[in-house]
């Protein structure tokens, strides 16, 4: 979402590092490109103006360092107040002690209130928590049928009335939660294409009778400017405890994420990234300031391996690296650990010179797909021994996974391209890999 920012920021700062040390005058050209890149990406115009000209105060005090590299410098300042900016800390979501403990989703219809609901059932079953999902929207066709899908998915429990008031549906749930011993109760409501006095009336009669620990808003980060406006006008009815800002995979510009907790006050809490049902994070201030700066995410890239990654198959496939035995078979099973951990545009926004090294390369998850099709379509021996793969097996091959012979060999030629950098993956950097040694 933040490449077109990141990429102007970037160039600002590479102008600077060309400078033997901090100016006034060069700072105050630094900030009027910085202003523009922010303005470009649709912050806020009062946040992007009091943003500058906190940096513009701290950057002249500093002018006078001369040991430090002005671009860094600059970076230095940039980062910490956009982690000022996004919040500080990461904002918990809270659950009470005496369950149920109740969290009210709400929003505009759209923004991904029912998807989001079915995220957090998913997330706190894995936790070991009994939850309800609640049907409270009545009027969207399909509302309730939706959550039920999605409920029966992840093997959550759906409370529905069907046509009933809101309120009443609410009122009934969190009675019946009560005596099935459920843990967290999750209220999907209803949402309108605008913001009216008839929703917020309604949505204002279920805080008060449910009297929800959390009250979470879903804000559509592809909506821009709009996506602040309406947090604003919740916040100030229903007084809202935390932020979702739900799309973040988009290519939108992403100047919703910088303003809306400087405008409504409110902690961003969680941020979807995909589509499914695992593509929930939390947010952190001070990560997303170092994607947005192209500085990368190290720490969340390790804590997704280390929930996608076998650590016993680590290691097996550690000892086959040393002694040159990774096969077809080996690569088939990264590929699989590799897609549990999410997009792959999303890791490499993680990784520190990652999306610099291979801009330009194409990464499209069809080709990974044409890639497991014609592994998938060797036998156990082929996937061990590609040197065996003659002109008919290679024709066999493409046939069953659909694709040509040229694709086969093809990938067959990247995969010995990468088997030979893995010989020397100690001494690899990304600056210096090809783009063309992965088929996507």
């Amino acid at each position: 979402m933040f490449d077109s920012l990141t990429e102007k920021l970037e160039a600002t700062f590479k102008k600077l590092r060309g400078h033997g040390s901090l100016t006034e005058t060069n700072i105050k050209d630094a900030l009027k490109e910085i202003r523009r890149a922010l303005l470009e990406a649709d912050v806020n115009y009062k946040v992007t103006r009091d943003f500058i000209k906190e940096i513009e105060q701290e950057a002249i005090g500093v002018a006078t360092v001369r040991s430090v590299e002005p671009g860094q410098q600059i970076v230095k300042i940039v980062h910490n107040k956009l982690v000022n900016l996004l919040g500080k800390k990461t904002a918990e979501i809270h659950v009470s002690e005496n369950p149920p403990s109740v969290i009210m989703i709400c929003g505009l219809q759209g923004s991904g209130k029912t998807t989001l609901t079915a995220k957090l059932g998913l997330h706190y079953k894995k936790k070991k928590k009994k939850v309800y999902l609640v049907a409270a929207d009545p009027y969207r066709p399909a509302a309730v049928k939706q959550l039920q899908t999605l409920g029966k998915q992840i093997e959550v429990t759906v409370f529905e009335m069907g046509q009933s008031k809101p309120q009443d549906i609410c009122r009934e749930a969190i009675a019946a939660a009560r005596k099935d011993f459920v843990d967290l109760v999750i209220l999907d409501t209803a949402g309108r294409l605008h913001i009216d006095d008839e929703l917020m009336t309604e949505l204002s009669d279920i805080k008060e009778l449910a009297k929800p620990q959390e009250i979470l808003l879903v804000a559509d980060s592809m909506t821009g400017q709009d996506a602040v406006n309406v947090a604003k006008e919740f916040h100030d009815r229903l007084d809202v405890t935390g932020v979702v800002l739900s799309k973040l995979d988009g290519d939108a510009r992403g100047g919703a994420a910088l303003s809306i907790r400087a405008v409504t006050g409110c902690p961003i809490k969680l941020v979807g990234i995909g589509e499914k049902l695992t593509d929930m994070e939390p947010f952190h201030p001070d990560r997303m300031a170092s994607r947005i700066l192209g500085m990368g995410d190290i720490v969340s890239f390790v804590e997704k391996a280390q929930d996608a990654v076998d650590l016993k198959e680590a290691e097996k496939l550690e000892k086959k690296l040393r002694k040159e035995q990774f096969t077809l078979e080996d690569f088939y099973t990264q590929m699989q650990q590799l897609k549990k951990m999410g997009p792959l545009e999303s890791l490499l926004e993680m990784i520190p010179g990652a999306g610099k090294a291979l801009k330009g390369a194409t990464l499209d998850p069809k080709a990974m797909k044409r890639v497991e099709a014609m592994i998938l379509s060797m036998t156990l021996e082929e996937r061990r021994n590609p040197n065996i793969l003659n002109g008919s097996r290679r024709k066999r091959i493409a046939n069953g996974s659909g694709t040509s012979v040229q694709d086969l060999n093809r990938m067959l030629k990247q995969f010995a391209q990468m088997k030979k950098m893995l010989k020397n993956v100690h001494k690899m950097k990304f600056k210096g890999m090809p783009k063309d040694i992965m088929p996507f």
